[in-house]
């Protein structure tokens, strides 16, 4: 066996915690979560994000789990994003953590711990866009320390429902457990489950992957459970997730039904244990955040490469195709 690091493809030992590492007494109790993941230095959707939390009622709480920062290599976007971002609870994702070291030659690259059906090439260009990004980081005083100072995983309660959160999966800060692909087969759900128990929670609030899934792993809650044990991958906050849909995406966890203000940007959700469980959309207007990719990552460039067409037209999914339910 081959135990070689490769930059962008390993996910590193500092990246591991273990499903057990969430079994404890919540941090924070709420009735209306939301968790926001892949902003990926977003700050047109940033703004979307904070106004529409500005919109709920109050015993909320908005939690950042990670990839934060991504497309922001203006220093001014990064240390506006970063200023805002950390006036809220923010976990770091594989891209902060990297920031964080300060090493240019660290290596795990990216620290995307891509699997093996994602191409050499979305691996080597993520690999020199973090390189780019460690320039930015390097001219913001003091921003390496305090992405280092983050943690990887969250427990907050909603009405007394266990959320466990977490950027990549139950085990690593770079997992892969919680994608939508690996969730079509029967091996890692089972495992999911496994996951859950160890865990001692109900629902996971992730990201890391890019594409969305709310996927539930019962038939119905039981052996003393209330919830339906569900997974909910936002998929990104930064990017479109659906096929000619331009917005982001949030997890929205909540006792309370979504604003009418808001209703309209409902992609997809879930009712479970009288919480409503929903993935809103977070309008991204194409007039404005366009050209400030643009400017960032012009045509011809590594990020422009691997982000455009997504950006322009959404992946090949639609919102019905992200809402999964086992039935054992």
């Amino acid at each position: 066996m081959n135990d070689a690091i490769v930059p962008g493809r390993s996910c590193p030992l500092h990246y591991r915690y273990g499903a057990r590492h969430l079994a404890r007494t919540a941090e924070a109790e709420c009735e209306t979560l939301y968790v926001v993941g892949g902003l990926y230095g977003n700050d047109v959707a940033l703004d979307a994000v904070l106004a529409m939390f500005d919109a709920e009622r109050p015993s909320k709480r908005l939690v950042f789990n990670g990839d934060f920062h991504w497309f922001d290599t203006d220093p001014a976007i990064f240390a506006r994003v970063q200023r805002r971002v950390l006036a809220f609870d923010a976990l770091r994702g594989n891209v902060e953590t990297e920031l964080a070291d300060t090493d240019a030659a660290a290596e795990a690259g990216c620290g995307c711990a891509y699997p093996a059906w994602v191409g050499d090439g979305v691996v080597e260009r993520s690999n020199r866009m973090l390189a780019a990004l460690r320039k930015t980081v390097a001219t913001c005083e003091g921003a390496a320390e305090q992405l280092a100072a983050l943690d990887m995983t969250r427990r907050i309660d909603v009405a007394g429902v266990r959320v466990g959160i977490v950027h990549g999966d139950a085990e690593s800060l770079a997992g892969w457990g919680f994608a939508a692909e690996h969730l079509r087969e029967p091996a890692p759900r089972a495992q999911a489950r496994a996951w859950f128990d160890q865990a001692q929670v109900d629902l996971f609030a992730c990201s890391h992957t890019c594409l969305p899934v709310f996927h539930s792993l019962d038939a119905e809650a039981g052996a003393g459970r209330r919830v339906v044990r569900t997974v909910l991958n936002n998929g990104a906050a930064g990017m479109p997730n659906f096929c000619g849909d331009s917005s982001g995406l949030l997890t929205r966890i909540s006792v309370h039904p979504v604003p009418k203000a808001h209703a309209v940007q409902r992609r997809l959700g879930l009712r479970r244990a009288g919480l409503h469980i929903d993935a809103l959309a977070i309008d991204i207007p194409p007039e404005r955040w366009r050209p400030r990719f643009l400017a960032q990552w012009p045509a011809g460039s590594d990020g422009h490469e691997s982000y455009w067409q997504r950006i322009c037209a959404g992946p090949e999914l639609a919102a019905q195709d992200a809402l999964r339910s086992d039935v054992d």
